[in-house]
Order: structure tokens, then C-alpha cells, then sequence
């Protein structure tokens, strides 16, 4: 594998992805047998993680996207959540599996999960790929999170800076000198 020149380390790697994938698929498929469910993705991010998760989920289910953000294209959050792309299909009546790529202050997670319920969820839960703690604004915390992670820059795997770096099959550290 070769890392990208704006990349300082590789944080997981490609087969460790398709691990902590393939585990939260069974976590998905044991508490969600016999459920009518959908799986909400978080555009864009969520996009590599979603697909190989939908992948190895084994059960019935719909799926949709939408687009809510609070970051445009800076690395810190400015707080006011905008839906800029809403779902397609109803989720009224329906346990909602909300898929991200990253939970960092968790204010548009936030906000995604009080305005699902408000639509007539049955439940809404989380499943993230990665989850930064430390830098949490709102008391969330994930149903299913597949790493912790330390307060770095993270690219690959749909994650980006300023559109790019989602292609690379990892996920590795941004080089703060391209960001700074």
C-alpha cells in the first residue's frame, strides 16, 4: 500500500476496516433480527463505510441519505446544523440505523437524531465507523462504534478535507501542514 503524500501515518488500515466492518454487521444483524429497518447514511462520509456495511449485513432493509452539515469546508465545526438533502422515503413506523463516518463534537448527530424521531421513527440508533470523544459537545454516545480515535485529522475511506482524500482504502492522519 502506498501512502498518500499528504497522509503522515495510517491510522487503520484496509484489513483493519473490513474487520471492525465485518464485526459490527453481526452486532447489526443479531439486535435488528425481525425488525423493520433502514439504514440512514450521512452524505458524503458515510458512503465507503455504508456500502461494505450494507454488504455484510444479512437482513432485509431499506436504505436512504441525506446531507447535514455544520463544518462546509473548514476542519471545525461551526455549530449550526443545515439539512441540505433530506430523505426520500418515510421513516415513520421504522427503527432507523443511522450511519456516519465520524462522531467528533456531535451536534449534527444530534440534531439527525431528534429530527428522525420527529418524523415518526420508532427508534433511531447510531453506527459510526470512528468516534473522537474528546472532542464531544452534546452527551452522545454511539450504539455501535467500530474505533475510538485519538483528536487528529482524518482522511480516506469517504472521510475528507475539503472534498478530497476519500478515495484512499484507509484511513490515515492529514499532514497538519496542508491544513494549517
Amino acid at each position: 500500500m502506498m501512502l498518500h503524500k499528504d497522509v503522515e501515518s495510517v491510522l487503520l488500515s484496509q484489513e483493519k476496516l473490513e474487520k471492525i466492518v465485518k464485526s459490527l454487521a453481526k452486532q447489526i444483524e443479531k439486535d435488528y433480527n425481525d425488525k423493520e429497518f433502514m439504514m440512514v447514511g450521512l452524505l458524503k462520509g458515510s458512503v465507503a463505510f455504508m456500502a461494505d456495511l450494507m454488504k455484510r449485513v444479512n437482513l432485509d432493509f431499506s436504505i436512504d441519505f441525506m446531507v447535514a452539515s455544520s463544518y462546509g469546508s473548514g476542519t471545525e465545526s461551526s455549530g449550526r446544523v443545515k439539512i441540505v438533502s433530506d430523505l426520500t422515503l418515510p421513516v415513520q413506523g421504522k427503527d432507523v440505523l443511522v450511519v456516519e463516518d465520524i462522531i467528533d463534537s456531535g451536534n449534527t448527530l444530534n440534531f439527525v437524531m431528534n429530527y428522525l424521531m420527529t418524523k415518526g421513527a420508532n427508534s433511531v440508533k447510531v453506527c459510526t465507523l470512528c468516534d473522537k470523544p474528546s472532542r464531544r459537545k452534546v452527551p452522545l454516545v454511539p450504539d455501535y462504534c467500530g474505533a475510538e480515535i485519538p483528536d487528529e485529522f482524518i482522511v480516506g475511506y469517504g472521510l475528507d478535507y475539503a472534498e478530497k482524500y476519500r478515495n484512499l482504502p484507509y484511513i490515515g492522519i492529514l499532514k497538519r501542514s496542508v491544513y494549517e
